[in-house]
């Protein structure tokens, strides 16, 4: 078997159908993650970027010497962005109350994912992570925003930047809102605003593909959590009429009708696109999807909460993105048999992934560089369109909307946009020029990745043993016959 798994569908027996090598693929890698996990003790670790070059050098990095560097924050506190690792080091902040399609996991529970964030910031943004999983309950036994807002207040002397990750909603609105506001160093929630940036950047190349305009496009968007609320601020903010757009809960489509929301000032977001959307006063899923050129899902895991039969009633040439994690709402090959004519999802074992993952490396390291007070909505729009961009000049198709992340130029051309954004609206505190942005971050990335490679290379991070693959492989197809 081929370590790099980059044939990952021909691992399995020819007789499997489309739905059943899709299913063994989901069990396999969950199998291969365990195992692999288990094998190295996590996937992150922390590696000095300083040389020991003689016995008084510990007396450098430490004491006597460190006092200077000491005394010399205390006396400007901005300088530890130059004395410290402060500058190019991110908090990953959550309480793992909505991680993936799990739900509530426990605090601890979301170290898989936030180390996963910070394997992906290294190695493609070339941005140093570390991930802190806190509990969120107060003495009540709540999940308190307030309790998480107090942490990363008290944090942010240590970092450039916080990237919330995996809160549940309501509380995940306001611990966003107020921390962007109160915090001197850009907060950013990768699942609403990362989810937006990403899903705007493959909704703006899907739409050309199809012949559509984003002013006309009749919109369809199943799941009305921080993602899809998000997404659809951002949608429009880049230029989608609201009036074409309905969203959907697990109560119905949002409206003025929804009281309930309306009473529950806590989705203040929400409402804000019950005022603004579906001006008919539409109920149904069944309703909505008549004619609709794009559904945008963010719901539950399928791989059969949207149904075939709401995309068969979708008008010519639909776009149908489904990145419920881990699994699709629909199978991209039930959505094409369906009249699907672009399909998405948030995986890379299927075309067209649109995942954070292509976006935060990017979007972090532009703001980091040019040392953003905040990460604001133009800066994902921007974001977006270049990511839009930089697939639009590869050469576009149905099979390919976005950029996928091993194309590792598009994240110090991201970075540029995004800095060169931030410096437009006022929020850069240094001003650099968008060559020296995308220089530095191209280097920082190209480090990141040959340091990686070096540590394969000389046994440091060792080749996972063939049998774990296999076992995997095993119990995967084993699960699949027995059904």
């Amino acid at each position: 078997m081929d370590i790099s798994l980059d044939r990952l569908d021909e691992l399995f027996p020819a007789d499997f159908s489309a739905e059943e090598i899709a299913r063994a693929k989901t069990l396999f890698l969950k199998r291969l993650s365990l195992s692999a996990h288990r094998f190295y003790g996590g996937k992150m670790q922390t590696v000095p970027k300083a040389g020991l070059f003689g016995f008084n050098w510990f007396n450098v990095w430490y004491t006597p010497g460190v006092s200077e560097v000491s005394t010399t924050i205390r006396d400007n506190p901005d300088s530890s962005y130059e004395l410290s690792n402060r500058g190019n080091l991110v908090a990953i902040v959550t309480d793992s109350t909505r991680v993936l399609g799990d739900g509530d996991v426990g605090p601890s529970g979301g170290l898989g994912v936030m180390e996963g964030k910070a394997f992906l910031m290294k190695y493609l943004g070339g941005v140093d992570a570390v991930p802190l999983c806190v509990n969120s309950r107060n003495a009540k036994g709540e999940h308190d925003p307030d309790v998480l807002i107090e942490f990363v207040r008290r944090c942010q002397p240590s970092f450039v930047a916080v990237n919330l990750e995996d809160i549940s909603q309501p509380n995940c609105y306001k611990v966003l809102d107020v921390l962007r506001e109160e915090c001197e160093i850009p907060i950013w929630h990768d699942d609403a605003q990362g989810t937006g940036c990403v899903t705007l950047a493959g909704l703006i190349n899907a739409l050309k593909v199809a012949g559509k305009e984003i002013d006309k496009a009749r919109m369809v968007f199943y799941g009305a959590g921080a993602s899809n609320t998000t997404i659809a601020r951002l949608i429009i903010g880049a230029g989608a009429n609201p009036a074409n757009m309905i969203m959907l809960d697990s109560h119905g489509a949002l409206g003025r009708h929804r009281e309930d929301i309306k009473a529950d000032t806590r989705f203040y977001r929400k409402w804000e696109l019950c005022e603004a959307t579906n001006p008919k006063g539409l109920r149904t899923i069944e309703e909505s999807m008549k004619g609709a050129d794009v559904l945008i899902a963010l719901s539950k895991p399928g791989p059969n909460t949207v149904k075939p039969e709401w995309i068969k009633a979708m008008g010519p040439k639909a776009i149908v993105f489904v990145c419920a994690n881990p699994v699709p709402e629909i199978y991209p090959h039930a959505a094409k048999a369906a009249g699907a004519f672009i399909v998405a999802t948030g995986r890379g074992d299927f075309p067209n992934q649109v995942n954070n993952s292509v976006g935060f490396p990017g979007i972090l390291k532009g703001a980091l560089l040019v040392r953003a007070r905040k990460i604001t909505d133009g800066m994902a729009i921007a974001a977006a369109r270049s990511l839009a961009g930089f697939a639009e000049k590869k050469g576009i198709g149905p099979e390919y909307i976005i950029p996928t992340m091993d194309e590792i130029e598009v994240f110090p051309q991201e970075a540029a946009d995004v800095a060169m954004q931030a410096i437009r609206e006022n929020v850069a505190r240094v001003p650099l020029s968008r060559e020296a942005v995308y220089e530095r971050a191209a280097a920082d990335i190209r480090y990141s990745r040959e340091l990686v490679s070096t540590l394969m290379k000389d046994g440091f991070v060792k080749t996972p043993p063939r049998e774990l693959l296999e076992e995997a492989l095993s119990w995967a197809i084993g699960k699949i016959r027995s059904n």
